[in-house]
């Protein structure tokens, strides 16, 4: 294994899933509580938007890694997730599929509270995403 592997892997996230909401496979990502309130208290009550970029990186190998930035326009806030798209494919085809994306603290209830719901606003580019991360998963010879 390279070095560079190594330490994408390393920064993976490790809260990274997908819950049923509405019937509906929706990817989330589990932050840890003390974080999740501190968003949670600088943007509840505001209109704002979240930008969402999707980096892929890949290796022509096979080992594929999404960097998820969300930068919010209230509450000066930037967050930034790495996924192994290798093990968590299910996160970004529901991604593609409900062009949502959940941010939960570890005490919420899936569906129920404590979960923030962002919409994307182009749901073209997470298909995009998704297509290239499939191919990027198979090897190259």
């Amino acid at each position: 294994m390279s070095d560079e592997l190594k330490k994408l892997l390393d920064q993976v996230h490790d809260g990274i899933t997908t819950f049923d909401f509405e019937g509906k496979q929706t990817p989330c990502i589990q932050i840890e509580e003390r974080k999740y309130d501190d968003i949670i208290s600088k943007v509840v009550g505001q209109p704002m938007s979240i930008n969402t970029d999707l980096n892929i990186l890949h290796d022509g190998l096979g080992n594929v890694f999404v960097e998820i930035l969300l930068t919010f326009s209230k509450g000066d806030i930037t967050e930034k997730f790495l996924v192994n798209a290798k093990t968590d494919l299910a996160f970004f085809e529901s991604l593609a599929a409900t062009s949502m994306l959940a941010l939960s603290s570890p005490k919420s209830c899936y569906g129920k509270d404590n979960i923030f719901m962002i919409q994307l606003p182009r749901p073209e580019k997470a298909q995009d995403a998704l297509d290239i991360v499939q191919k990027a998963l198979l090897p190259k010879n």
